[in-house]
């Protein structure tokens, strides 16, 4: 059998040039927020940080109520809300918190819940217990 081999055009970019890079805790690494033109919004990495500072004593349930409320803050920031997520990846160092952490998550989602995936870390950025990164739909 033959192979063919597939002539494609390979961008210098990986996004377009209005790339900005994260605002806030400062940790080492480009952690983007925005990839390009879409009708979709990817927000990824909200920590349980509180004035620049990832809250990191409280429960795993506690740092994912303060990171859903990062989360939501930055939906209301463009006009959406937690109605408009419809996929969220859900990162925990502990899965033994599973229960409580999922407690928690079922009070910030009404009748139908976005798709989610919860992966277990060995450890995140700050010594948090939890981070959170979503999809949301723009319309």
């Amino acid at each position: 059998m033959q192979s063919e081999q597939v002539n494609k055009s390979v961008p210098g970019r990986a996004s377009e040039a209005s790339r900005r890079q994260r605002a806030g805790t400062e940790f080492i690494g480009g952690y983007g927020k925005k990839t390009g033109d879409s009708d979709l919004r990817f927000i990824e990495g909200q920590l349980p940080e509180q004035d620049g500072r990832v809250e990191s004593d409280g429960s795993p349930a506690q740092q994912l109520e303060l990171a859903l409320q990062n989360l939501e803050a930055k939906l209301n920031q463009r006009g959406q809300g937690m109605d408009d997520v419809f996929q969220l990846t859900l990162y925990l160092t502990d899965m033994d918190a599973y229960e409580s952490v999922n407690e928690t998550y079922e009070r910030y989602f009404e009748d139908t819940y976005p798709a989610r995936t919860t992966v277990g870390a060995c450890e995140l950025l700050g010594g948090a217990a939890v981070t959170v990164d979503a999809v949301a739909a723009l319309e």
